[in-house]
């Protein structure tokens, strides 16, 4: 049962992590392609662009994550009597 609870959880925080992950990645790859072909070698613009994407993913994809993760949180608790009597 542990081992269940904890793959169970390990893959609601891969899926709850992946669109933020995946977005600020994508966000930086653009950003050091331009960087790269304009030679342009400014940190914060790094940043900034990085920060709005991760915002806006979070505003498309807050709600779901947060579902998720309360679904995962009640599934967790309403298992704990079978497991321990």
């Amino acid at each position: 049962m542990v081992f269940t609870f904890g793959q169970e959880g390990l893959y609601t925080l891969l899926m709850v992590a992946a669109p933020m992950l995946l977005t600020v990645l994508a966000v930086g790859l653009l950003v050091s392609i331009f960087q790269a072909a304009t030679q342009i070698n400014e940190a914060t613009l790094t940043f900034v662009p990085k920060i709005v994407a991760a915002v806006a993913v979070l505003a498309v994809a807050g709600p779901w994550m947060l579902t998720t993760l309360v679904d995962y949180l009640q599934r967790t608790l309403q298992a704990i009597p079978t497991v321990v009597g």
